[in-house]
């Protein structure tokens, strides 16, 4: 069953100069892929998860998520939409301050208006399958880059979305912190959730099961993770060589 079809996406943004982003863009991603989007910087990587994810919205072609086009929603549809279709897990964690772990993850259910009983009873099995037990009740400047992110995935799943969009996960962790990030993901993966990933490491790329990559807005090339990940590592590092960039834009360590 497909989870997110995109047809013939187009973005623009309209200044001085206007500047297409993206172009024509067709993808669809089915129940319980793992799919990852790469593409040097100014690719439209980031535009194209903006506007599956409803934070941007298209200049022309169609979104839908379980075939409902979120961009036709009204605000306060679309609010509702977004958080209980949608899980998003960001570079920078977005994290509230303010909230300890535990208020942060329960965050999207407190929103609903979910009961106690019920809060309690899922952030139990997510504490303990993404093994954050223990940090509950502290603060998020109390713990560590890791803890943050693994924090951060809790809240972006904790209400079963449909769909979880992740926007360089691993951005500001530590390789070791970054490995655990991807196992963890690539477990929830397994155990059924849909996820489309954006990232500029080839390392995290290769735990997913099909990796898109984008040039100047438009698809260059997809590849099938179909054997060990190893493999797929070194077909995505050949396929970053000939898309060319920047080399910086693209991490370089190796597994």
């Amino acid at each position: 069953m497909e989870i997110l079809k995109v047809q013939k996406l187009t973005k623009i943004y309209n200044g001085k100069v206007s500047y297409k982003a993206l172009s024509g863009i067709d993808l669809s991603i089915k129940e319980g892929e793992f799919v990852g989007i790469m593409g040097p910087s100014g690719s439209g990587k980031t535009t194209l998860l903006n506007v599956v994810s409803t934070i941007d919205s298209p200049t022309s072609g169609e979104v839908l998520i379980k075939g409902e086009n979120p961009h036709q929603l009204k605000r306060e549809q679309l609010a509702k939409f977004r958080r209980q279709q949608l899980g998003f897990v960001f570079q920078s964690f977005n994290l509230l301050p303010t909230l300890t772990v535990k208020e942060n993850i329960l965050l999207p259910l407190t929103l609903d208006g979910t009961g106690l009983k019920a809060m309690n009873l899922k952030l139990a099995d997510i504490a303990d399958k993404l093994g954050i037990k223990e940090i509950l009740d502290k603060r998020t400047y109390e713990i560590s880059g890791g803890q943050a992110q693994r924090t951060a995935i809790a809240r972006a799943i904790i209400h079963q979305p449909q769909l979880i969009l992740a926007d360089e996960p691993t951005g500001n962790l530590d390789s070791k912190s970054a490995r655990d990030v991807m196992e963890l993901l690539s477990g929830l993966n397994k155990a059924g959730a849909t996820m489309m990933l954006v990232t500029h490491d080839p390392i995290a790329a290769s735990y997913c099961s099909r990796v898109i990559f984008i040039k100047d807005g438009e698809l260059y090339n997809e590849i099938y993770n179909g054997e060990s990940r190893q493999v797929f590592y070194q077909k995505i590092m050949n396929v970053l060589s000939l898309l060319g960039g920047d080399t910086h834009d693209f991490s370089t360590v190796r597994i």
